[in-house]
Parts: C-alpha cells; sequence; structure tokens
C-alpha cells in the first residue's frame, strides 16, 4: 500500500464538539457519584455482603477487555501484514489506551478508598492474579504508547522493523492482559461460576469481538461528525468479516465453557441455575449474551454485509457483551457459595440463598462516566493529534 497520510481534525464541528462537552459532563457527574458513594459508604450502592463486585466493576471489565480488541487493525496492519487496516492503525493504538483508562478509573474510584490504591502499587503479593494485573495493565500502556510514537515519529518509523517489533510485542502483551484479566475469575475456585481455565480464551475471543465492534462505532461517529468517510463500503464489508469471526469463536468458547461445567459434577448446581433457573441471569444469558450479542449479529451479517447491517450489528454486539459481562460478574456471585459442599446451608444471614443485587443511580453514573473518559480522550486525540487518515481507498 502507498504511504498513508495521517492529520489531526483542524475542521470545527458542531457535532463533535456537543459530543465532547457531553461526554464531560458525564465524566463530572461520574466523578459526583464516587464521591458521594465513599462519603457516605458503599451502604448507598446496590451492592451488599454477597455481591461486592457491583455494576461499576462491569462497566470496568467491559472496558478493559474492549480496550485490548481495539489493538486489532493495528495488530492487523504491523504484525500480520493486513496493509488495508494501515489507516486504522494510530486511531487503533489511542482507543485502546482511552478505553484502558476509562476502565481502569472506574475501577479506581470503586475502591471505596481510592487513595489506598497507592498500597496495590507499592506492596505486591504476587500469588494474586491481582498483583499481577497491575503490572499487565500499566506495561500495556507503555508498550502502546511506545507502539504510537514509533508509528508517528519520522525517525523511529524509518528503522527497519521497528514498528513491526514493537507492534508484535504490543499484540503479545494484550494477549496476556486479556489472559491476566479473564484468569481473574478462572482463579478463583470458590466460585462455582467460575474455576476454569477456559475462562481466559474466552475472554480473549471476547475482547477481540468487542474491539471490531467498538472500532466500528466509533468510526462511524467520526464519520458523522466530520463529514469525511472512514468507513468506506470495502472497509465495512471486511469489517463485517472480522465481526462474524470473532462472533464465531465467541460462541465456541462460550458453548464449550458452559459443556466443560456441565460435565463436572461439582459445578451442575450452577450451570442449572444460570442457564434454567436464574430468572433474570437466565434471560441475560440466552437473550442478551448468545441471542443479542453473537447469534442476531451474525444472523444480519450472514444476509448482508451493509454498513448499516455492521452497525447494527456492533451495538448488538456490545449490548450482548455487556450482558455477558453482567452474566459472569454479577451472577457468578449471586449464586451461594458452596461452604459445605454436598451440605445444604441455610442461616438467617441468607448463607444458602441466591442473593439479591439491584444498581443504584450512583453505580450507574460511575459505570457510564467510564465510557466517557474513553470517548472524550479519543476524541480529544484526534483533535489534537494526526491520527486520522486524510483519506481511505476502497
Amino acid at each position: 500500500m502507498a504511504h498513508i497520510a495521517f492529520e489531526r481534525l483542524d475542521q470545527k464541528s458542531t457535532v463533535l464538539w456537543g459530543l465532547i462537552a457531553l461526554n464531560a459532563l458525564l465524566i463530572a457527574l461520574g466523578l459526583g457519584a464516587a464521591h458521594y458513594m465513599e462519603s457516605h459508604g458503599h451502604i448507598v450502592s446496590g451492592m451488599n455482603n454477597q455481591v461486592v463486585w457491583g455494576l461499576p466493576h462491569v462497566f470496568a471489565v467491559m472496558l478493559i477487555v474492549t480496550a485490548s480488541g481495539a489493538l486489532n487493525f493495528a495488530s492487523l496492519s504491523s504484525v500480520f501484514g493486513k496493509t488495508e487496516f494501515k489507516p486504522y492503525v494510530r486511531l487503533s493504538a489511542i482507543l485502546s489506551i482511552a478505553l484502558l483508562v476509562g476502565g481502569l478509573a472506574v475501577l479506581v474510584l470503586d475502591l471505596g478508598r481510592p487513595e489506598r490504591l497507592v498500597v496495590a502499587m507499592t506492596t505486591y503479593n504476587f500469588k494474586s492474579i491481582f498483583a499481577w494485573n497491575i503490572y499487565l495493565y500499566t506495561g500495556f500502556l507503555a508498550i502502546v504508547a511506545a507502539y504510537l510514537f514509533v508509528m508517528t515519529d519520522r525517525t523511529a518509523s524509518r528503522v527497519a522493523g521497528l514498528v513491526g517489533a514493537v507492534g508484535t510485542l504490543a499484540f503479545v502483551w494484550r494477549l496476556v492482559l486479556t489472559t491476566g484479566t479473564g484468569s481473574i475469575f478462572g482463579f478463583l475456585v470458590a466460585r462455582e461460576a467460575y474455576d476454569s481455565a477456559l475462562l481466559a480464551p474466552l475472554f480473549i475471543s471476547a475482547s477481540l469481538l468487542y474491539g471490531v465492534a467498538a472500532t466500528a462505532i466509533v468510526l462511524e461517529v467520526l464519520s458523522r461528525s466530520t463529514q469525511r468517510e472512514l468507513l468506506p463500503p470495502a472497509m465495512s464489508h471486511r469489517f463485517a468479516g472480522l465481526l462474524m469471526l470473532f462472533a464465531l469463536s465467541t460462541l465456541y468458547f462460550t458453548a464449550a465453557f458452559h459443556l466443560t461445567k456441565l460435565y463436572a459434577s461439582k459445578h451442575q448446581g450452577f450451570e442449572a441455575f444460570l442457564l434454567r433457573d436464574g430468572g433474570i441471569y437466565t434471560l441475560l444469558f440466552w437473550i442478551g449474551e448468545v441471542g443479542i450479542g453473537l447469534l442476531l449479529p451474525l444472523v444480519m451479517l450472514a444476509a448482508t454485509r451493509s454498513r448499516g447491517a455492521l452497525l447494527t450489528a456492533a451495538a448488538l454486539v456490545l449490548a450482548g457483551g455487556f450482558a455477558h459481562i453482567y452474566v459472569t460478574i454479577i451472577g457468578g456471585q449471586a449464586y451461594p457459595l458452596a461452604i459445605f459442599p454436598g451440605m445444604s446451608v441455610s442461616s438467617s444471614f441468607g448463607d444458602g440463598a441466591v442473593a439479591s443485587y439491584t444498581p443504584s443511580l450512583p453505580e450507574i453514573l460511575l459505570g457510564v462516566s467510564g465510557v466517557a473518559i474513553a470517548m472524550l480522550l479519543t476524541a480529544l486525540s484526534v483533535k489534537l493529534l494526526p491520527f486520522l487518515p486524510k483519506s481511505i481507498k476502497a
């Protein structure tokens, strides 16, 4: 492919500035919600002694997983030689950074004592996957920032093999990062909903899927707000093909995960709860995660790979992905712990009972603010730095 010229967004756009203002407002509301929960305690949230990771964690994990997948197009171009995706390499990299920062911001503000983050950064327990993730997240930010530098700096970009080498490191690191995120749950052997090595490849596949969907929607928003063609028909067709491929792989790993759980006697109770008896969690799994998030996009894109179908499918994928993370985190905690395996346990404290959880308004505002942080960083980046291609040839 010929040399791609990049530029920053110089023209005035009322729509873009309106989106920036909206995201800034949502961030302010999220900060207010975090302050409210910190001042009054988490009793004002929907969380309780059974469900200790609430809706903000769902937003945070969704953003972190999507951040890894947003690097898809930079990896496809620099690592796998798919030069048709070269116009998106810079946007892909900055979007991955922005999504990760948004997710981590929600996590920090949801800790209850965010100032104690310094303890986690200076005192490590390497038997904990959470300690490893400190390195994975900060390492990802540093490596992708270096990746952006070698792509944008004229001197560095001319060094033979440097862009490919740093791109390969970023590609490997993103796989490790998503493996670590999936392993947060896979290593929790006390929870029947988790305790599986298959969660790592499932999260990797889901990240690839959500990354394509998020990038397609961001490109569409930028196209409409800047009156430029960033997603021509030929590229829409390629995006749709990637979305179908990753949706199929995610569907496969989802089926393998639950079939493996069904085979193990100790996990059959949770599987019956999730797949049949779990009420809202069963509905979210079958209708949200599987139906809306995987099967419906596959059917739509199999019928047509038009731009409209792609964007609708991308929105459905992200909605289904949110249901997937919600079922994984909230549903996994709602199911009672097997404190005495093989025995029925009940008490006035709710032992042995399915926990209830209803998200509160502060939790919703905090979670949404993470998305707003990611979108605001992306918008400001393309406004201030040369990350958008001048033209994209179909």
